[in-house]
């Protein structure tokens, strides 16, 4: 079993960066799968950018691709968003998610694990 705390969210004008952690404890993610995920008022939570445990296979929304990186440090058990050229768009409730799997998963319902959430707001 994982527990998984996001930290990094905040407020950060259009064009800027952020770097969102995923914290995990309970477990190593050596090998789960992670991902991010995102929920706007209104919308439907959408997979951001996804990790996998065995080769370092990543996913990316095309809303995200080329501005967000994903990566992950085993050493800290840990996982990022590397969020660059943010637009207001990418304002959201930020989640982490780890499911024990050795593929990349792109559906919230495929990961078992979920943390709290940190709050994004993308606004001049």
């Amino acid at each position: 079993q994982v527990q998984l705390v996001e930290s990094g969210g905040g407020l950060v004008q259009p064009g800027g960066s952020l770097r969102l952690s995923c914290a995990a404890s309970g477990s190593t993610l050596d090998y789960y799968a992670v991902g991010w995920f995102r929920q706007a008022p209104g919308k439907e939570r959408e997979a951001v950018s996804c990790i996998s445990s065995s080769d370092g296979s990543t996913y990316y929304a095309d809303s995200v691709k080329g501005r967000f990186t994903i990566s992950r440090d085993n050493a800290k058990n840990a996982v990022y968003l590397h969020m660059n050229s943010l637009k207001p768009e990418d304002t959201a409730v930020y989640y982490c998610a780890a499911a024990p799997a050795p593929i990349l998963l792109r559906l919230p319902g495929e990961y078992d694990y979920w943390g709290q959430g940190t709050q994004v707001t993308v606004s001049s």
